[in-house]
C-alpha cells in the first residue's frame, strides 16, 4: 500500500469554532483549494492563542492526508537499553533538568551516569515543604529548590523556551511525555506541565536510570573535589559524609541556589566571573481581572471554557537597565523558596489546571556587577551572592519572621506611602505591610515604578489596589557564571570539569537547562573517547 499523501497547513479560527473538526477541514481545504470531502484524516500539530487585540482568535497547525489515514504517531515510552559491567563512568552533581538529561543521555551513549542530589526525591520532598508554609522553619537541603527535579519541579513546570538554537527542544518535549507528562505539550505553543505532575515525571526518570544501570543519590551534598594523581584534571567529587564518587569527568549542574558551590569553587581557586542577574518582587493580581484585560472582556464576564488562564509578558528598558516580569504563573501561589533559614525568597509555581483565583509573575530589575560593587571588599567575585543575601535577610526582618513577607499594594507603592491593609493573597506564610521602596536598593525601587507605569499604560487594570508587591524575587538567575570552553565545555582552567545548566550561567529555564546538560553529556563521552 502506497503511503498517505500528508500535508501540513496553518489556519485561524474564531474560538468557538477552534474545536470544530468539519470547520478544520473546510478551512483547510479552501487554503489547500482542495474539496473537504477529500480530507481522510487530520490532526492538531500546534495550538496557539491570539489574543492581541478582541475578538480571541485560535492559530492552528494541522496535518492531514487526501489519500488514506495518517501513520499513528509513535507510542512515547521510556527505552534505554542496559549498561554492561564494565561502562565507562561520570559524576553529574544535581538532579535538576539538566543532571536529569545529562544522565539520560550518557545512557544512550553507553556511559553509565553517577547522580548526586543534595535533597531528597521528589516525593519525600514534598513533605519537606509543608515545616516552610506552615511553621516557617526551612529544610536547608530539601525545600522548593534542592531536591529531585530542581528548583523547576515546584515552580509549574513552564516548558515554552526561545532557545531554538540550542538544539532540539522536540526531543525534551518526547522524552517528558515518555514519562508521564501530559501529551499536550507536543502540541500547545506556551507548555507546561504544572507543580502536581512533574514530580511523578522526574521519579519516572530517575527509574529510567536506575534500569538502566546508572546511579542516583540523594542526601548526598558535594563538599569536595577529587582530581587527577598530577593534580590537573578533575575527576570526581566527595559528599559531606566522606564518600567518594569518582569517573572520568564531572558534570556540574547545581543550579543557581546552590551557592555553597560557588564558594567551594572560589576556595579552591576556580575561576569565576561575574554577570548581570536580575532581583524585585511577586506582582499579584486576581487572576479574573489578568483574564479579562488580556482577553478583552468585561470584568465579571466568565472566562470561555476553552480558553487558559490569561498570562502576560512585559519588558521595558530605563536608563540602561531592563525591567521585565519573569516566571509568570497563572492561576497560581506564590511560595516560599528560601534554602536557608534567616531568609525570605519568594517564587511562582502553579497546577496543572492552573485554577487558582490568583495570577502572579515576578516584576524584577537587572542588576550589573557594576551595582555590586559594595560587596566586593568582603566577598569578592560573589559579590553578587552577597547582594541578594543581603535582600533576603531584609525581607525576613520586615516581614517578622516565620517567613513571613513584606508586601505593598502596588497603588501605595507608586505614591510612596505604607499599605493601611493588603490584598487577600495565595502566599499561605503571610504578608506584613512594608514600604518596600525604603527597603529596596533606590536604583532598583525607581526603576520598578518606571516600568509599572509603563506597563500600567499597555495593559488598562493592571495598576489596581487589588494588585499586591511582595518581596523579594531574588533567584531569578546566578549572579556567577562558572566558565567553559566553547567547544570542549570544560573548564578553561581545570580539564575534567563541565558546568552546565542555570547554576553555571548557561541556561535560563527547565528546557535550555535539559538541552545543556544533553550537550555536556555528548561532550564529556566524545572528548573521552
Amino acid at each position: 500500500m502506497s503511503k498517505p499523501q500528508i500535508r501540513t497547513v496553518d489556519i485561524v479560527l474564531p474560538l468557538e469554532q477552534s474545536e470544530d473538526v468539519d470547520i478544520w477541514k473546510r478551512k483547510a481545504g479552501r487554503k489547500l483549494k482542495i474539496h473537504p470531502k477529500s480530507i481522510v484524516d487530520i490532526r492538531l500539530r500546534k495550538h496557539s492563542i491570539d489574543a492581541r487585540k478582541a475578538p480571541v482568535k485560535i492559530q492552528l497547525r494541522l496535518e492531514l492526508s487526501t489519500s488514506g489515514p495518517l501513520p499513528e504517531d509513535p507510542v512515547l515510552e521510556p527505552s534505554y537499553a542496559k549498561l554492561g559491567q564494565n561502562v565507562r563512568k561520570l559524576v553529574i552533581v544535581g538532579s535538576g533538568p539538566a543532571g536529569m538529561f545529562a544522565a539520560l543521555r550518557a545512557i544512550e551513549l553507553g556511559w553509565k551516569p553517577i547522580l548526586l542530589e543534595r535533597g531528597k526525591d521528589a516525593i519525600k520532598r514534598r513533605f519537606d515543604l509543608a515545616p516552610i508554609l506552615r511553621e516557617g522553619r526551612v529544610v536547608e537541603d530539601s525545600n522548593y529548590c534542592f531536591g529531585e527535579g530542581g528548583a523547576g519541579t515546584f515552580s509549574d513546570g513552564k516548558l515554552y523556551t526561545r532557545a531554538t538554537k540550542r538544539g532540539p527542544v522536540r526531543f525534551v518535549y518526547e522524552t517528558l511525555v515518555a514519562h508521564g507528562a501530559p501529551h499536550r505539550i507536543l502540541t500547545d505553543a506556551h507548555p507546561h506541565i504544572g507543580s502536581n505532575l512533574l514530580p511523578n515525571v522526574v521519579r519516572a526518570m530517575r527509574e529510567s536510570i536506575l534500569s538502566a544501570g546508572g546511579e542516583v543519590h540523594f542526601e548526598t551534598r558535594v563538599t569536595g573535589f577529587v582530581r587527577s594523581s598530577d593534580g590537573k584534571k578533575l575527576v570526581g567529587v566527595v559528599s559531606r559524609d566522606g564518600r567518594e564518587f569518582v569517573g572520568e569527568g564531572v558534570i556540574l549542574a547545581t543550579g543557581h541556589s546552590a551557592r555553597d558551590i560557588y564558594r567551594l569553587l572560589r576556595d579552591e581557586n576556580i575561576r569565576l566571573e561575574q554577570k548581570p542577574f536580575a532581583v524585585g518582587v511577586r506582582i499579584e493580581h486576581p487572576q479574573p481581572l489578568i483574564d479579562s484585560i488580556q482577553y478583552h472582556y468585561e470584568r465579571g464576564t466568565e472566562r470561555p471554557r476553552i480558553l487558559p488562564a490569561a498570562k502576560y509578558r512585559l519588558a521595558t528598558k530605563i536608563e540602561d537597565r531592563g525591567v521585565h516580569s519573569f516566571c509568570m504563573c497563572p492561576g497560581g501561589f506564590i511560595v516560599p523558596a528560601a534554602t536557608e533559614n534567616d531568609e525570605v525568597v519568594v517564587n511562582g509555581m502553579s497546577l496543572a489546571r492552573r485554577d487558582s483565583p490568583f495570577a502572579n509573575s515576578g516584576l524584577v530589575v537587572t542588576v550589573e556587577p557594576e551595582d555590586t560593587q559594595a560587596f566586593e571588599a568582603e566577598h569578592g567575585i560573589l559579590a553578587g551572592l552577597a547582594f541578594q543575601k543581603d535582600l533576603e535577610i531584609l525581607a525576613s526582618r520586615a516581614g517578622g519572621g516565620v517567613q513571613k513577607a513584606p508586601a505593598q499594594r502596588v497603588t501605595d507603592f507608586l505614591e510612596g506611602k505604607l499599605s493601611a491593609n493588603l490584598p487577600k493573597t495565595s502566599y499561605f506564610p503571610g504578608l506584613t505591610s512594608c514600604p518596600l521602596q525604603e527597603l529596596m536598593p533606590d536604583f532598583i525601587a525607581w526603576r520598578m515604578k518606571e516600568g509599572l507605569q509603563q506597563f500600567g499604560a499597555s495593559m488598562k487594570g493592571y495598576l489596581t489596589e487589588e494588585s499586591c508587591l511582595i518581596g523579594f524575587e531574588t533567584r531569578t538567575s546566578s549572579p556567577v557564571r562558572i566558565p567553559r570552553d566553547d567547544e570542549s565545555l570544560q573548564h578553561p582552567e581545570l580539564p575534567g570539569l563541565y558546568p552546565c545548566g542555570e547554576g553555571a550561567g548557561f541556561a535560563g529555564g527547565i528546557v535550555s537547562a535539559a538541552l545543556d546538560g544533553v550537550k555536556c553529556a555528548e561532550a564529556i563521552c566524545s572528548l573521552a573517547r
